[in-house]
């Protein structure tokens, strides 16, 4: 098991290491004052001890967790034709990453006051 987020990437499947790299990228740029760390075996960015954003490579798809539920619930529409959970996107190929979408999901995150689903 990877024991920072950068060691978690390159163990990941080449074919999606960029996308992994640009959403943490992002993750570091709108999540000021979060601390970065691998929490459930995958990369996490908490707030005070709570992980709010997530992000893990399965064998089948990327999920990216967005644990603020009406940050999710607030964009569903947009992510018509995806996997989505509770707190949960799953992409099956980095060309299916909206990251206008997924840079507003961040950016709310960070605003958000609402508590963890």
């Amino acid at each position: 098991m990877a024991e920072d987020v950068m060691s978690y990437i390159d163990e990941q499947p080449a074919a999606w290491r960029a996308s992994l790299k640009k959403l943490r990228a992002l993750c570091r740029r709108e999540l000021r004052g979060y601390s970065e760390g691998i929490a459930y075996g995958m990369p996490s960015y908490a707030r005070e001890g709570q992980t709010e954003i997530g992000f893990g490579k399965h064998a089948r798809y990327l999920s990216l967790y967005v644990l603020k539920q009406p940050v999710l619930d607030a964009h569903r529409s947009e992510l018509a034709g995806l996997s989505v959970g509770k707190g949960c996107i799953r992409f099956r190929t980095p060309e299916q990453i909206d990251w206008e979408l997924v840079g507003k999901l961040v950016t709310e995150t960070a605003a958000s006051a609402a508590d963890m689903c």
